[in-house]
């Protein structure tokens, strides 16, 4: 899909305040109600959108510690992936999981309340599957964080 300033302008806003009114974003890009409604329609119906949530602080619900874990295997077929990626996704605290290149293979990215309730993510994670290599960062201190995507590459 073709993105024209128009929708760069909604996505920008909507990267910022999906709350706000289709009136509010209307005037903001300088559209009447029902041409921006229409936009921002086909801005999600064809997956550009792909849903819209509330961010929630973490302090707030008690998951303020950011662990970053690189994971090696000696394994590399299907099996053994399909395996690995369920026993991840059904690991709540694991909120980012990559597949990388270089030094290791996978990288996550956990949210605890503390170091105790990190290790009970490690133990359940190295129970149910082999893996060659685990290694833990903790975030010291977060410097920035956004979900909002730099749109200057869309074309």
């Amino acid at each position: 899909m073709k993105l024209d300033a128009i929708d760069m302008k909604l996505l920008a806003l909507l990267q910022d305040n999906a709350e706000l009114q289709i009136s509010e974003l209307a005037d903001r890009v300088g559209l009447s109600t029902t041409p921006c409604w229409r936009r921002v329609q086909r801005l999600k119906e064809t997956g550009v959108i792909t849903k819209q949530v509330s961010l929630v602080d973490r302090k707030a619900v008690n998951v303020a510690v950011t662990v970053f874990v690189g994971i090696r295997t000696s394994h590399h077929n299907q099996k053994w992936f399909d395996n690995f990626r369920a026993t991840v996704e059904a690991i709540p605290e694991v909120v980012e999981f990559y597949r990388m290149s270089g030094e290791v293979d996978y990288m996550l990215r956990v949210v605890v309340p503390d170091i105790a309730a990190y290790d009970a993510v490690y133990k359940r994670l190295t129970a149910s599957i082999e893996l060659a290599d685990v290694s833990s960062s903790f975030a010291m201190e977060e410097l920035k964080y956004t979900t909002a995507l730099p749109l200057g590459y869309a074309v």
